[in-house]
């Protein structure tokens, strides 16, 4: 059964760079470590989550030293202070999205990793 790994961070800014940098190197470095998916959503002006889904407990259990590592990187690296963390498994879920116009698309992208 998937499984769900959330946090929520406040910070002092989220600037533009701090969202590219996100994308280009925190991801990838959550995905490397067994997450079939990863999604940043800012929650508001100076706030933020990530929604980072691994193929079972087991998985989400054998990245946790390594996503925390990255959370502390990420907490010096833009001043932010992570304010919760939660996790469970996933009971239920149902996509519904648009396709990008891009070939192999961010939306897509993610979309076919859940499928997974």
């Amino acid at each position: 059964m998937a499984f769900v790994k959330v946090s929520h961070w406040t910070s002092t800014e989220i600037s533009d760079e701090m969202i590219s940098t996100a994308n280009e190197k925190c991801i990838p470095l959550i995905m490397r470590v067994g997450a079939n998916g990863v999604q940043m959503v800012r929650t508001g002006e100076l706030s933020l989550c990530v929604e980072t889904l691994f193929p079972d407990a087991s998985a989400a259990q054998t990245a946790q030293a390594k996503i925390a590592e990255i959370r502390e990187q990420l907490a010096k690296d833009f001043s932010m202070i992570m304010v919760s963390a939660h996790g469970g498994a996933v009971i239920g879920r149902l996509f519904n999205y648009i396709k990008s116009n891009r070939k192999g698309g961010g939306v897509n992208r993610l979309y076919r990793l859940l499928r997974r």
